[in-house]
């Protein structure tokens, strides 16, 4: 892992680990995106992992979270987090969103928190493969951050794969069309 990697990792860590547990709840965002017990969940961009074990907890025992990233510094500090807390029912994937290890219509729930503004120029590819990944009927949720709720539903729904059901609390919810 190079230099910048690691740096930007730090940042991150720093934001998410101390920043984001002061202003924000992690179930007040994941209730609202659809997660429930039982469900079988994509974390694209998992970062040091501050939503991946409540995420974990919300879905529960017959549930299973792959929290994914492109960055393996990432991925060894939420694995290690998984260990520490004992948690089983999370696998950690070093993977491209764009070309995932994931079965086809395997996952229920897809949620892009903090992250869709780094895939705007590989959007294209992200909707296709959330398309071939999730469940007939899945759902995608997206929380706002730097793109324009307009933006994010225009290119989420543009070829037809998902149409945007509603917004709660800034998250995007759309779901997966035949």
């Amino acid at each position: 892992m190079s230099l910048h990697d690691r740096i930007e990792f730090a940042f991150i860590s720093f934001i998410h680990d101390k920043m984001y547990g002061i202003f924000m709840k992690p179930n007040k965002l994941l209730i609202p995106a659809g997660l429930k017990s039982g469900q079988h969940v994509l974390e694209v961009g998992c970062g040091p992992g501050f939503f991946t074990l409540p995420a974990a907890r919300i879905v529960g025992e017959e549930g299973f979270v792959y929290a994914t990233d492109i960055n393996s510094f990432a991925a060894k500090k939420v694995e290690q987090k998984i260990r520490d807390a004992g948690v089983k029912n999370v696998k950690v994937l070093l993977d491209d969103v764009t070309q995932s290890a994931l079965e086809d219509n395997s996952i229920d729930l897809v949620f892009f928190f903090g992250v869709i503004h780094s895939l705007v120029k590989f959007i294209d590819k992200v909707v296709a493969e959330m398309h071939r990944i999730l469940k007939d009927e899945g759902i995608i949720s997206i929380q706002r951050s730097r793109l324009s709720k307009g933006r994010i539903i225009k290119e989420i729904t543009k070829d037809g794969k998902f149409e945007f059901v509603e917004e709660s609390k800034r998250i995007l919810i759309f779901k997966k069309t035949s």
